[in-house]
């Protein structure tokens, strides 16, 4: 097995790549913006829809956003946090218009409602997140995207960004030219998903009138202000695009965005977008891509797909790897497993910038605090 410089038995094998060949740690991606900017403190930003139980990837970045918060405190001597984006736009169910060809969709939030999705995110969400604020010792605002986008400062970015439409639209809808603004119908919460009917009337003055077409009640129109209005919801590119500028004006915050290793090749679109509304290069969003979970066919882990039928699950998904409320032990002792997973990773930038096979990652689990759910539930599929 490969030995550390310290004499120390490594975990992992991984190869040498270009990223981690210029890090002494992986934490040290961040030191030039810090060492540009001088920020007071800084704020790891991550987003997940929150569409039912979360499965171990999910979690996997979510451990990673409050991992890299800990050690950019001790690293850099700046406080640090993690603010947690509940996304309750994501779709809760899609459909065809058969007239006219043209899909709609309803997010969770006009599906359920706030208390229903404060209910969900109660549920699944907080008491890992609580789990691991407690364990690393950093602080977590938790905030809904329903409630991000009724914020001026959410508002106003969007509103600005009207301004620069032909110079963005290609770099969030390449292939139609069209963003994906959508206003959910007032009276059924339904919009057309890929807003091709989506007309914005008027822009001035910190606000914008908008005409869109519902799947059950025609033509509609609505107002979105500054300070309030009709919901904005916006495509996923759209979404960070206006996020990412919007967290920008804190002079003395640096916000990180966490992501998962799948939004690595997503973001150029996203920095294309910045740079055509005037963002200087020196002030580009900052981003750190948690390792990745593959399956066995090199494709991300995904939920949908290993439960869909006629796909053969490998024996080393179990089932609480894709519904973790089926986890057989302690929350306490997931959280510990899933933070020492990840620390192993970030002790080595080779380890930390790439993808694991959900068998390796199997692997690397079962040498961790709490092996034997893994273990067990592996060898009975087997």
């Amino acid at each position: 097995m490969e030995q550390s410089t310290g004499g120390n038995p490594k975990l992992m094998r991984s190869p040498n790549l270009v990223l981690a060949n210029v890090l002494n740690r992986t934490i040290d991606l961040l030191a030039p913006t810090i060492f540009a900017r001088r920020p007071q403190k800084a704020t790891f930003v991550v987003g997940t829809q929150i569409n039912g139980a979360p499965h171990f990837g999910t979690h996997l970045v979510q451990a990673t956003a409050f991992a890299l918060a800990r050690l950019a405190s001790r690293r850099f001597s700046i406080d640090t946090s993690v603010q947690f984006v509940a996304l309750d736009n994501s779709p809760h169910e899609i459909t065809c218009d058969l007239r006219s060809g043209h899909q709609y969709q309803r997010t969770w939030h006009h599906a359920l409602g706030s208390e229903r999705v404060t209910t969900l995110i109660d549920r699944h969400y907080v008491p890992f997140l609580d789990g691991l604020s407690v364990a690393t010792g950093i602080a977590y605002q938790l905030i809904t995207y329903t409630d991000q986008q009724a914020t001026r400062k959410f508002r106003e970015t969007f509103l600005s960004s009207i301004d620069s439409l032909d110079e963005i639209r290609w770099w969030l809808a390449p292939s139609q030219g069209q963003v994906h603004l959508r206003v959910p119908c007032p009276s059924c919460g339904w919009a057309e998903k890929r807003a091709e009917r989506t007309r914005i009337l008027r822009h001035d003055n910190g606000y914008a009138a908008i005409a869109a077409h519902c799947l059950h009640h025609g033509e509609y129109g609505v107002e979105i202000g500054s300070d309030g209005g009709a919901y904005l919801d916006l495509s996923t590119l759209y979404r960070n695009l206006v996020k990412e500028r919007s967290g920008a004006g804190e002079a003395d915050t640096l916000q990180v965005m966490v992501k998962g290793g799948d939004w690595t090749y997503a973001c150029q679109l996203v920095d294309g977008a910045h740079v055509a509304m005037g963002t200087p290069e020196g002030q580009l969003p900052v981003r750190m891509f948690a390792p990745q979970i593959l399956s066995a066919s090199g494709a991300k882990l995904s939920k949908s797909l290993l439960n869909a039928k006629g796909y053969t699950r490998p024996n080393d998904v179990t089932d609480w790897m894709l519904d973790a409320t089926l986890w057989p032990g302690p929350l306490d002792d997931y959280i510990e497993s899933m933070l020492w997973l990840v620390d192993k990773c970030a002790e080595d930038p080779r380890d930390f910038f790439r993808s694991f096979t959900i068998e390796e990652i199997a692997r690397l689990w079962g040498l961790g605090p709490s092996p034997t759910a893994i273990r067990s539930q592996s060898e009975i599929r087997a």
